[in-house]
């Protein structure tokens, strides 16, 4: 039987994001309260100069850019406080937003410009050039380029601010929007397999998903007291081109009321810094950056006592690591998951029960069902045993951009998607994701979790990070676990480092898990800008390597 959400469901509301956000009738804070602050320059944004800068932008997209509704607006720039006025300016206007990853080269750029038709391009300064070359390749004008951020382009190129309706001759009005049809996010998935893909976010999905994590987080983020006064602050480093940043962290902050401390990316020391400087208490993270503050010696430089709670999405992660953070700091962690295409978050642990299911990624979210899949997706597996995870609500994205087939065969008859995510549930409804099931390692017959492997390594003091991939041995026929291993801090990578390492590992897992495949000692193991390990490039640089001898 399918799993049903045990927090109470709530009414789906109707309405488009701006109107949900900046239209309701009651929110928990006043319109001077500060939700955006970039901590190194020390401007920001009050709900009331988010609402009025996002709304001038809008007009200004509808009288100087004849904007229409449907029309696609693409971000290249890291995390910026103006983020949030842009996207919702767009979304006043009836556009879609679709953000690019600001390392990307000219030609992945316009691809996306060219894949999501868009007709504009907002970037940085320090970002221009790429995204005039890559505009020139979509087919954007020059003059639709413009900038965000606080640098200027003396003049040559225009900045968001202003991009108004200075005349005022012409009122214009905000975009009618079906929220259910019409698109909000056009965001990229990552493109382990392939070209990137575009998926389809609703203002309804966006909107629901917004509700299930307030119901997921239970009241336990405050809009006053504290230190200051001021309530919880949530320290922003998660990209804002990527899902997770956009709903959980900006949408989040503007509908409850919560202070965003906004870093352009994420640099452990500075991490710290702002924690103390700013009494940050809770924090958005994935596991690399939680194995960081596991690991780290500049850690111990800084107060972090501040942080009531740390959630951690993206990719698994290991009771090991939790359990090393909270005894080096004290600070509790909870799991969470989500998908691109689920808008993201569809289970988060409830805060109290952070340390009584370790690995799990908590209960499903309001309004939702799923349920474990077997390999041929044709029958369901009962608690406790392993499967693909299926997920069905008002959060599931509408599709792939331009690709019918890949839509149809991710969302079943029946209106469950299908995450590709391996996993159970146990009969108290928690789920545990093991891996994806294209990346489990097949070892004569035995299904092998690279995630699992990966947080059973990097809690061996010898081992700073680690990522496994399967590697076929044709005189076995069947694929053998390798592990890619950074060294810690003193530690000579030698071929007797590796035995030590394997040998270790086999007191640790079942027979079937051991790295017969051996270890190759790297400088850093490749992840995507979410926290996913990049397994396509390890298994490039295997390629490229050639064969070493097993085990």
């Amino acid at each position: 039987m399918p799993v049903e959400s045990s927090y109470p469901p709530f009414e789906v509301p109707t309405s488009d994001l701006w109107t949900f956000l900046f239209e309701r009738k009651e929110k928990p804070y006043g319109d001077d309260k500060l939700l955006y602050i970039d901590p190194s320059t020390k401007r920001g944004y009050t709900y009331a100069q988010c609402k009025d800068a996002a709304k001038e932008f809008g007009m200004g997209l509808k009288a100087l850019w004849d904007w229409e509704k449907g029309d696609v607006l693409a971000l290249y720039t890291p995390n910026c406080i103006d983020t949030p006025a842009i996207m919702w300016g767009c979304h006043w206007a009836g556009g879609v937003l679709s953000p690019a990853n600001p390392a990307y080269t000219v030609d992945e750029l316009a691809f996306q410009l060219k894949d999501s038709g868009a007709r504009a391009l907002v970037t940085q300064l320090p970002f221009i050039e790429n995204a005039k070359a890559a505009a020139k390749k979509a087919g954007i004008p020059e003059d639709m380029v413009i900038l965000m951020g606080d640098a200027r382009d003396s003049g040559r190129t225009k900045h968001f601010t202003s991009v108004r309706n200075i005349s005022r001759a012409t009122r214009y009005r905000k975009t009618k929007i079906q929220a259910d049809k019409d698109l909000a996010f056009l965001v990229y998935s990552s493109g382990t397999m392939g070209y990137p893909k575009g998926v389809m976010l609703t203002h309804t999905n966006i909107v629901s998903n917004i509700l299930m994590i307030k119901a997921g987080e239970s009241g336990n983020l405050k809009t006053s007291g504290g230190p200051d006064g001021q309530g919880d602050k949530i320290l922003a480093f998660l990209p804002f081109f990527h899902i997770y940043g956009l709903t959980c962290l900006i949408h989040q902050s503007m509908y409850s009321g919560i202070t965003l401390v906004v870093m352009e990316k994420f640099e452990l020391e500075r991490f710290c810094q702002i924690v103390q400087e700013y009494k940050i208490s809770f924090v958005y993270m994935v596991p690399p950056i939680v194995l960081a503050l596991s690991k780290h010696p500049i850690v111990d430089k800084y107060d972090l006592s501040s942080i009531r709670m740390i959630n951690s999405g993206a990719a698994p992660l290991t009771h090991d690591i939790v359990d090393a953070v909270y005894k080096r700091l004290k600070v509790p962690i909870k799991q969470g998951y989500g998908l691109s295409e689920t808008s993201p978050t569809t289970h988060t642990q409830p805060w109290e029960d952070w340390n009584r299911k370790l690995g799990s990624v908590g209960r499903l979210l309001p309004n939702q069902t799923a349920k474990y899949m077997d390999e041929t997706g044709t029958k369901e597996v009962p608690a406790g045993t392993p499967g693909e995870l299926w997920i069905k609500g008002p959060n599931i994205f509408k599709g792939y951009l331009n690709k019918p087939e890949l839509t149809a065969e991710a969302i079943a008859a029946d209106g469950y998607f299908k995450t590709g995510d391996v996993g159970y549930v146990d009969d108290e409804g928690n789920f545990y994701i093991t891996d994806r099931v294209k990346e489990l390692i097949k070892y004569k017959g035995f299904q092998v979790a690279p995630a699992e492997l990966e947080g059973t390594l990097t809690s061996n003091d010898m081992i700073q990070d680690a990522g496994v991939i399967g590697v076929y041995d044709a005189s076995q026929a069947t694929e053998l676990p390798i592990a890619f291993v950074v060294p810690a801090a003193g530690v000579e990578p030698s071929k007797d480092t590796e035995q030590k390492i394997v040998k270790w590992l086999e007191g640790k897992v079942a027979p079937h898990k051991r790295l017969r495949g051996g270890v190759r000692f790297v400088e850093e193991i490749p992840k995507s800008a979410s926290g996913k390990i990049l397994r396509r490039i390890l298994k490039e640089q295997l390629a490229k390597e050639g064969p070493k001898s097993k085990l």
